[in-house]
């Protein structure tokens, strides 16, 4: 028993001795600069995966920000000019009306009852004035005959003039008397929207009410106020001297929907002291009503357009003690830290006017771990230029004109 444990325990031996040795034979026989290519790949350091993207350039229009509150183009009180009872109301609340469409109708009898009464006198008068003319025919023959006196041709001379003047005011008259029952017809001034109707049929209307009878706004076209800091005055007077300035009003909330696009109608004479700010009025076709008095919306105003301007994502940009800078992408996959002076920049898109030439890369991920120097390997350089040609189309929206 004890010759067969010992027997054992000598091949258990005779086996790790053997593995060793195999091992050993192994180490020997490797070639010399496997070891150290292997120790010199372990301490490269990695390239770092960015996106990358082409400077190029392009036509970039630059706009100025604004924000700015929404009035109707015309807004009018309709009130009584006449006094009397309000039989008719010739609308509906929120109703789009055309100018000269009804509104209301005031009594008009009393009213057609005065102007008949002007037209009855103006008949009497004018018969007078036919007879005396007649009697004076007859004077004016028998005047050198001396059947009749001069003084009998005058006076009737002067009771014809007299009798003339009082048809002409009797004319008068009657044109009042016809205004006035015109005026029993309230109809819309102008083209707009009717509000809430500030008093029923049946009430008692004076020409010095003035609470009115509805409130009118014209709607399409609307204006919209707005205000800009005083010193992007020169720009938009040489923008509006150049001829119509394009101005885009933008919703108020986080979405920035688009909601019309019109033309800068004025600038304010006069500059606010207290704010520093200039005003102005855009007026706007508002089509789809998507402008309304009293609402507050962004406006961008088109000032001017940077032909052939040099423009990179705005992600490139990378600030340092130095400046701005961008991560510039060497032929050999290297990077290195390129100063660069920008004149435009948003959100998506940036303006550059030195430090770059078309058709280099810039990094514009994952900067954050990269310094000069550094190994890059850029993912999909072809889709992140189409990228960057793409947010330079979408991003011009918002530059600050310089």
């Amino acid at each position: 028993m004890n010759i067969a444990i010992r027997l054992g325990r000598t091949r258990l031996v005779m086996a790790a001795g053997g593995l060793a040795a195999l091992a050993l034979f192994a180490w020997l026989i490797a070639p010399a600069g496997s070891s150290s290519a292997r120790a010199a790949h372990d301490a490269a350091p990695a390239a770092v995966q960015v996106d990358a993207a082409r400077v190029t350039r392009q036509n970039v229009p630059v706009y100025l920000d604004g924000l700015g509150t929404v009035q109707a183009y015309y807004t009018v009180k309709v009130t009584a000019r006449v006094d009397g009872e309000l039989t008719k109301i010739g609308f509906t609340e929120g109703q789009q009306v055309a100018r000269g469409q009804l509104l209301a109708q005031i009594d008009p009898r009393p009213f057609q009852a005065a102007l008949d009464q002007a037209r009855a006198t103006l008949a009497k008068d004018e018969a007078q004035l036919a007879d005396a003319r007649k009697d004076l025919a007859r004077y004016v023959i028998l005047e050198p005959k001396r059947l009749a006196s001069q003084q009998t041709v005058d006076t009737q001379r002067a009771l014809v003039a007299q009798l003339k003047a009082q048809t002409e005011a009797d004319g008068a008259a009657i044109e009042n008397a016809a205004t006035q029952l015109s005026y029993t017809r309230i109809t819309a001034p102008i083209d707009g929207r009717t509000g809430m109707r500030l008093i029923d049929p049946g009430n008692i209307v004076h020409s010095t009410d003035t609470g009115g009878i509805v409130v009118l706004t014209q709607l399409q076209p609307i204006t919209v106020i707005f205000t800009l800091p005083e010193d992007t005055l020169v720009a938009v007077a040489d923008a509006m001297s150049h001829g119509q300035v394009s101005v885009e009003a933008v919703s108020h909330d986080e979405d920035g929907k688009a909601l019309d696009r019109g033309t800068v109608q004025l600038i304010d004479n006069q500059i606010d002291q207290t704010t520093g700010t200039i005003r102005l009025k855009a007026v706007f076709p508002n089509p789809k009503l998507a402008l309304w008095p009293g609402q507050f919306v962004n406006l961008r105003l088109l000032v001017r357009t940077d032909a052939s301007a040099l423009t990179i994502p705005a992600a490139a940009l990378q600030r340092g003690p130095q400046g701005t800078f961008v991560y510039l992408v060497r032929p050999d996959s290297t990077v290195t830290a390129q100063p660069v002076t920008i004149a435009n920049n948003s959100e998506t898109i940036a303006v550059v006017t030195q430090g770059l030439e078309a058709g280099q890369q810039v990094v514009t991920s994952n900067a954050f771990r990269l310094q000069p120097g550094a190994r890059v390997r850029v993912l999909s350089p072809e889709h992140a230029a189409g990228d960057a040609a793409s947010a330079a189309r979408a991003g011009t929206a918002g530059h600050r004109a310089s």
